[in-house]
């Protein structure tokens, strides 16, 4: 959907200043601030989305290598599933929180939308959720569930003021504090990741846990409990998201692609696509990709 408009704080209804920021972007609008530089290192986006009519919509979600927390203000999704998941609906009926996943997810939404939207760095959720990411990995789980009764009053301040400026505030000093207080992660896992995500997935596990000094399979237990996903596994979804990033790119062409990010071949790259996204690269870069979300 092309950007039609765009107004800075001040410029328009429910925005102080501070720096706020909205973009239109179709019918929706999407709200953004620079968020505290000691949220950095925990938080990789940060936006508020709000709709002006009611428009029903429904996105595939595709592996990014970061948890998702969706903090609903209105109308909450319809339903979340995985892709070709034929068993019972558990709904999740308020905001939610997600963490790593191997495939692609499904999301139904029937218009109305307010909300913000958290990309979190997986070491990040490890802090904020304070609880082992293996247990999040490739589930949707209430906001609540996770983080306590306390988060049900802060989603309930966040909805009761219409001014962004003012919620991005709330929600600064709520996350500031939890990251305070959450458990550290392993100085070894931190640099195993910083190895993998900086390689694009493209780096060995026995490589890895030579660098950081552990046995492979001491190694492949720390990181799955504090990142979510094996080594191995989080090494796929990096090598597919950046080879996303790289055919989403004007001129980008799969044999490039194919080659910067370690493929064997084009043939390899298209069983990748269909395993963590249920559709191929030519699709996939004739779509627009917004924070890992093809519309369908």
């Amino acid at each position: 959907m092309p950007v039609v408009a765009v107004a800075r704080a001040g410029a328009g209804a429910g925005t102080s200043g501070r720096g706020v920021e909205m973009t239109r972007v179709g019918g929706r609008w999407r709200v953004t601030r620079p968020w505290p530089a000691h949220l950095r290192p925990f938080v990789h986006s940060y936006a508020g989305y709000w709709e002006a009519a009611v428009s029903p919509y429904r996105v595939r979600l595709v592996p990014t290598g970061r948890a998702v927390v969706v903090i609903n203000l209105r109308e909450p999704f319809a339903q979340v599933r995985r892709l070709g998941d034929t068993s019972p609906v558990s709904q999740v009926t308020g905001s939610l929180i997600t963490g790593l996943e191997d495939g692609p997810r499904v999301c139904h939404h029937p218009g109305g939308q307010e909300a913000i939207r958290l990309e979190l760095t997986p070491l990040g959720a490890f802090q904020l959720f304070a609880v082992p990411m293996s247990e999040l990995t490739n589930r949707v789980v209430e906001l609540c569930d996770v983080l306590g009764p306390r988060a049900g009053f802060l989603v309930e301040q966040l909805a009761a003021t219409s001014d962004w400026g003012a919620r991005f505030d709330l929600l600064d000093i709520a996350l500031s504090a939890r990251f305070e207080r959450g458990p550290r992660p392993a100085p070894e896992v931190s640099h195993a990741w910083r190895l993998l995500s900086r390689a694009g997935g493209a780096m060995p596990v026995g490589r890895i846990a030579a660098e950081v000094g552990w046995s492979q399979g001491y190694l492949i237990r720390r990181f799955t409990e504090q990142i979510g996903l094996t080594p191995k596994a989080s090494a796929r979804v990096l090598r597919f998201h950046r080879a996303v990033r790289l055919l989403t790119r004007e001129g980008a062409n799969l044999t490039d692609a194919t080659a910067a990010c370690g493929f064997y071949d084009q043939a390899h790259l298209n069983r990748e696509f269909r395993a963590l996204a249920g559709t191929t690269p030519g699709q996939m870069a004739a779509a627009r990709v917004t924070e890992g979300a093809l519309a369908l």
